[in-house]
């Protein structure tokens, strides 16, 4: 499974959250200690958001902690909302195209955990696609795909809804075409104002999340892992569980995948 970090709050460097903290992004890359998977080699990204409402993107297929580019650029650039990610690939190909984060218009979104069995239905997740949207479709991730099905889903408008609504197609699918896990998910989205994020799985093992407001620097870090081994008030988030963070504000509530949205 991948690592991943996003940050919402008074401008810093980006490299405060990605490089520089004892157990920072970077260091996760090689070292996870919350997941099966301790090395998370097959390429990175960063999305972050400046003056304007569509974020920049930087994604390699090297792995994060080789790139001299990454921490030039971390180091020099600050921004006030960003998503960064580290990929272990659960089977598609390690490319550009399948490293996180995906950016649609001002939508950014990065995922962590696997839908059992995707291979075996792949097509049937594109399918549910919308038309209108399949020109986005750059890479073969089940992360891409439920990301632009849940813009189809009405996104901009209901994000809770949409990804709900995204998440339980996607679970239908792999209950009748797929294999267990059917749905392992953590995933952190955002629109330039707001940073979300998800905690879910269809069985007792969701991935892990966690977030803690920095009084000193102003914001706050939504994480896969915490960064310092030394913080103690890093919060947990609850399985099955959907959160908005905007400002210095949170709000955690029941995430349940649930009927589909009646067509038009």
């Amino acid at each position: 499974m991948c690592r991943w970090a996003a940050y919402l709050g008074s401008p810093i460097y980006l490299e405060d959250v990605i490089c520089r903290p004892g157990h920072s992004l970077v260091r996760q890359s090689h070292g996870a200690t919350h997941c099966h998977t301790p090395v998370n080699a097959d390429g990175f990204g960063i999305a972050w958001y400046g003056e304007r409402a569509e974020p920049g993107l930087y994604r390699d297929i090297m792995p994060a902690w080789s790139d001299s580019n990454l921490r030039s650029l971390t180091a020099t650039v600050k921004s006030h909302l960003f998503l960064a990610h580290v990929r272990a690939s659960t089977g598609t190909a390690t490319s550009r195209n399948n490293c996180h984060p995906f950016v649609v218009g001002r939508w950014s979104f990065m995922h962590n955990g696997q839908f059992g069995g995707y291979d075996s239905y792949r097509r049937h997740a594109e399918v549910l696609i919308p038309d209108e949207l399949y020109h986005h479709r750059k890479g073969a991730t089940d992360s891409e795909a439920l990301f632009l099905m849940a813009l189809g889903e009405g996104l901009d408008d209901d994000p809770a809804g949409a990804m709900a609504r995204a998440t339980a197609k996607f679970e239908a699918l792999a209950r009748a075409r797929g294999t267990t896990p059917h749905v392992r998910l953590t995933a952190a989205f955002a629109d330039g104002q707001r940073l979300y994020a998800l905690r879910y799985a269809s069985d007792e093992h969701a991935p892990t999340l966690y977030h803690r407001w920095s009084g000193t620097r102003g914001g706050r870090a939504v994480v896969s892992e915490p960064l310092e081994s030394d913080e103690t008030d890093w919060l947990e988030v609850p399985a099955q569980s959907f959160c908005t963070f905007e400002g210095a504000e949170v709000e955690i509530a029941p995430f349940r995948p649930g009927p589909l949205r009646a067509a038009a």
